[in-house]
């Protein structure tokens, strides 16, 4: 499970996050602020957003749930298709879809900015619990069952979409999760008998 391209994608994401830190300028044309495309036409920020982060822990909790998630449906998707490319589209095409709904809704808000790579690595991440809902995840170093964590996580950025005030963008959180899903199912459909064969005979750890 060496997932070239999961390695890759956090190498890359890593450097342009840090080169970002220390470069405004830099930041200010990567990120996500809705009147450069609409006005400006910067189509790319809606990828280039989530390559840079607001802080190193950010940046750290994102590629290390990537690095440990990615790898996996890394390999599962290139045994399901045989093409290495469906990964790295996976995963850019979760970025563009995880933040639609936030743009959408904030079109005209020179106001609004979004940053960092979590609405894909939502994507992966529940690519993973479609796969292996009994896997223990580690949350804050306490074990739990990858679908309970699922559960908690969804019902956790509902409530906090809703209530809004945390500066962290929920919406990309759940659209990513969703596009995730959907993705592997349409990759592979038999996944959905399979996930719930697998939520009717629960084994841990696996």
């Amino acid at each position: 499970m060496n997932g070239p391209i999961t390695l890759i994608l956090i190498a890359i994401t890593a450097l342009v996050s840090w080169m970002a830190f220390n470069n405004r300028k830099l930041l200010d044309r990567l990120i996500l602020w809705p009147p450069a495309i609409d006005r400006h036409k910067q189509y790319d920020r809606l990828l280039t957003y989530g390559f840079i982060h607001a802080d190193f822990m950010h940046l750290l909790f994102n590629m290390v749930t990537l690095f440990f998630f990615g790898r996996a449906i890394e390999g599962l998707m290139l045994r399901l298709s045989g093409q290495w490319w469906v990964f790295p589209l996976f995963y850019l095409s979760a970025l563009l879809v995880s933040i639609l709904p936030s743009y959408l809704k904030n079109q005209k808000n020179p106001n609004y900015l979004s940053l960092g790579a979590s609405g894909a690595v939502s994507a992966v991440l529940f690519a993973f619990v479609l796969v292996s809902p009994w896997s223990l995840i580690f949350v804050f170093f306490i074990p739990a069952p990858a679908v309970l964590y699922a559960v908690f996580y969804v019902g956790y950025s509902i409530w906090m979409d809703k209530k809004g005030g945390d500066n962290v963008n929920h919406s990309a959180h759940l659209a990513g999760a969703a596009y995730g899903v959907m993705f592997m199912l349409l990759m592979s459909p038999d996944l959905l008998q399979h996930f719930l064969q697998a939520l009717m005979n629960p084994s841990f750890g696996r």
